[in-house]
């Protein structure tokens, strides 16, 4: 067990089991629910509250944080990443200011055959980003105590969380201080047409259309997801004065092609960044090891570290 840590499993957001040690300690409530009309159920989430939150009046920062893809969920965050020891650590060394962390919950469901990449069907059937910005965001940020404004929310995520993220700051960038995207999972064309039947089904099936074979899979939807796409339609004014994106990889990562190619379309395009490449591969030893610097990127652009 961890000293100075307040750990909640709720059924629904209310009920459950409650266990305490020392004093002013953080939270994690690892089960919590909002309702959603957009998609007609409602949306779990984990959420890590910080030292002092009991205590104090203040209001804080936002993190929203997006899992990964096929086994991905909230709890990965802390169980697989424990990113809430690592934000403990970083707040009592008064290296970054106390942050309320969020991870929805991605999932199409229970057996999330079908990812949803954080984004709308392209049926619309399910519109799961919709979803994100029109009652999300406004929920979590009315139900606890989240200074308002985009200049005091980051985003991070990992794998198709990352590629959700940066597709976010790109296309709404005054809703987010900054993005911090761990090994983004932007496929090649090559590899979109390489993946069997039943891989793209798990992977694009929702996203792009269901039962496409070869060519048929580069719809526009595909080309609107395409770096070069999603850099050329950026509003340049508002990303092009501090780097608000870090993208963090693996050498050794499949997708490295696809993220040199984001790297160099918004090196191309003016809007400043940054493009880190470590040793490793698409897996949790990466994504462990690089998740300090991105909550120090993180309180970097909340806090105006990198000049505006």
């Amino acid at each position: 067990m961890r000293s100075g840590r307040i750990i909640t499993w709720m059924c629904g957001a209310l009920s459950g089991a409650l266990l305490t040690w020392g004093a002013a300690q953080a939270e994690v409530r690892m089960e919590n629910v909002i309702a959603s009309k957009v998609l007609g159920e409602p949306v779990r989430y984990a959420i890590y509250l910080p030292p002092d939150y009991r205590q104090d009046k203040r209001e804080y920062p936002v993190l929203y944080l997006l899992h990964g893809g096929g086994t991905g969920q909230p709890a990965d965050w802390f169980t697989l990443a424990g990113i809430d020891q690592l934000l403990d650590r970083l707040i009592k060394d008064g290296r970054i200011r106390p942050v309320i962390a969020v991870a929805p919950d991605g999932r199409r469901d229970a057996d999330n055959i079908v990812a949803t990449y954080f984004l709308d069907d392209a049926d619309g059937t399910r519109r799961w980003e919709t979803m994100f910005f029109d009652e999300f965001m406004p929920a979590i940020e009315q139900r606890y105590p989240i200074i308002p404004g985009g200049d005091n929310r980051v985003i991070l995520g990992i794998s198709m969380g990352a590629l959700a993220a940066i597709v976010y700051q790109l296309q709404a960038p005054d809703e987010f201080a900054g993005t911090i995207a761990l090994s983004p999972a932007f496929r090649r064309d090559e590899q979109l047409l390489a993946l069997s039947s039943s891989g793209y089904e798990a992977r694009y099936g929702g996203l792009l259309g269901t039962g496409l074979e070869g060519a048929d899979r580069m719809t526009d939807d595909w080309e609107k997801l395409r770096p070069e796409s999603l850099v050329a339609e950026a509003d340049m004014s508002r990303l092009g004065r501090i780097p608000r994106l870090l993208i963090d990889l693996g050498a050794e990562d499949p997708f490295f092609a696809g993220a040199a190619d984001l790297h160099l379309a918004l090196k191309g395009a003016g809007i400043r960044h940054r493009f880190r490449v470590q040793e490793g591969g698409h897996d949790w030893v990466f994504w462990r090891s690089a998740l300090k610097e991105a909550l120090l990127h993180a309180d970097a652009v909340l806090t105006r570290d990198y000049g505006e």
